[in-house]
């Protein structure tokens, strides 16, 4: 009889407060297992630019935190995938100590897979056994073209990945950062895998689920749960049973030291994008107005600008502050401005330019305070949608570009963020706009940019 365990994280997103007792929990079961064999896996979404850190270091202070555990098999995420442009991601796990399974994404001047990862992993056990590891990520084409990736559906992929596979290995497992409800489909139409580890979607199974015979584990989201597969096979290797469990972090225990190396991760974020100067505001850039010293006004001057557009439309929940007079860093755009955003172009004839407008005034009120989750946003309300450009009379419902009436034939582009693309409240910009991503740039390093050019730092001089 062979015992086998696998351990798996995912979806950290960079919140290293829970790092410490993460690090010391895995730690712990690989030397506590000796007699057994233990694996380890993380399966994607361990980056989020959120964190000063993971901003400062694009990723690498990750990849180093990730080091410590010696991971066996690691996937990426959507975070890793479309969060860093090309070149970034492309040198990423430069110094990672760690092997990198990914199956569906392709550069797509040379259509293959990336030199940093691999088709699979056959990992073999003391006693013989075999287990082989396959891997994909969320595919979003809409995002990862323009940033010169080609993703694939798993429908495309792992009928015939699994396959192969399966007939080198006694053991198939699926690192999954496709969300629950794919790793159902996938449990129903590809059986002859026998372990699905689930992310993306941050669904938690405290004590797994099997579907068609397929065993599911999912360990939630931000660390709050460390997931641990169990599985037992007879000395042939064929596999008998598997179990399935997670532990909470909020259990673990504490050491005095955590809550310093969690401030200091913080703090070396910040003291390093502090150090990056970018201009000199002679007078303060607020949230309370909507003149010559307006925060949102500047932005959308800027995203404009980028676009090359003569209209830009932001939501004021991006803006999670203000910026002062003086000296600009950073540091402070990056906490004003967190989200993973890139800026899309958007071309839409003049009929649906006014449909637009109209699904923005119809909702306004409820977006005022309305709180959003997901789609890179990462503050806490949507709050109001600002034009730059365009006009809206409310009285005779009709909207104006430039101060002329829009004709209904005509086609008309303007800039804005990419997440009012997903955004459920105003649905005719995927519907009937054609969009371009305006990669690699966020939509701070937009803003950075303007007010470099605008308000030099040579001021000073």
């Amino acid at each position: 009889m062979e015992k086998i365990r696998i351990l798996h994280t995912n979806d950290l997103h960079s919140h290293f407060e829970n790092w410490p007792k993460i690090r010391r929990f895995l730690q712990e079961q690989q030397q506590s297992l000796e007699e057994e064999q233990v694996l380890t896996v993380d399966l994607g979404d361990f980056a989020d630019r959120w964190h000063p850190l993971t901003e400062a270091s694009d990723g690498q202070a990750n990849v180093e935190l990730m080091n410590q555990i010696h991971y066996d098999v690691v996937t990426i995420g959507n975070n890793e995938g479309i969060g860093n442009a090309k070149q970034v991601l492309n040198h990423l796990y430069d110094h990672a100590n760690f092997d990198i399974v990914l199956d569906n994404l392709y550069d797509r001047q040379t259509l293959k897979l990336p030199e940093w990862a691999q088709i699979s992993k056959i990992i073999e056990t003391e006693q013989g056994t075999k287990i082989g590891f396959l891997a994909m990520t969320a595919p979003f084409p809409l995002t990862y073209a323009p940033n010169g990736w080609d993703v694939r559906q798993w429908t495309e992929l792992l009928p015939e990945l699994v396959h192969q596979l399966r007939e080198q290995v006694d053991v198939l497992v699926f690192l999954s950062h496709l969300g629950i409800t794919e790793d159902h489909l996938i449990a129903e139409e590809l059986p002859q895998i026998d372990v699905i580890l689930g992310s993306h979607t941050h669904h938690h199974f405290p004590n797994g689920k099997l579907v068609n015979g397929v065993q599911l584990a999912a360990a939630g989201r931000y660390g709050k749960y460390v997931g641990e597969v169990t599985l037992l096979l007879d000395d042939s290797h064929q596999l008998l049973k598997t179990t399935a469990q997670t532990f909470a972090t909020e259990v673990m225990p504490e050491q005095p030291e955590d809550n310093q190396e969690i401030f200091q991760y913080m703090e070396t974020g910040h003291r390093l994008l502090q150090e990056k100067k970018v201009a000199w505001l002679p007078h303060d850039l607020t949230l309370n107005n909507f003149d010559e010293e307006s925060l949102v006004l500047e932005t959308l001057e800027a995203v404009r600008q980028r676009g090359g557009t003569e209209v830009a439309l932001l939501n004021t929940g991006l803006f999670l502050g203000e910026l002062p007079k003086g000296l600009i860093n950073q540091d402070q755009l990056h906490t004003l401005l967190p989200h993973p955003m890139r800026l899309i172009r958007v071309s839409m004839r003049g009929q649906d330019i006014v449909r637009m407008v109209l699904e923005i005034e119809k909702n306004r009120l409820f977006l005022r305070n309305y709180t959003i989750v997901g789609m890179g946003f990462r503050g806490k309300i949507f709050g109001e949608v600002i034009y730059d450009g365009l006009t809206y009379d409310a009285t005779n419902h009709v909207v104006f570009w430039q101060g002329k009436m829009i004709e209904s034939d005509k086609e008309y582009s303007f800039t804005t963020v990419d997440h009012l693309m997903f955004f459920p409240f105003i649905p005719s910009i995927e519907i009937a706009g054609q969009y371009e991503f305006l990669f690699p740039e966020f939509i701070r390093t937009v803003l950075a940019k303007h007010l470099m050019e605008k308000y030099p730092l040579s001021a000073l001089e």
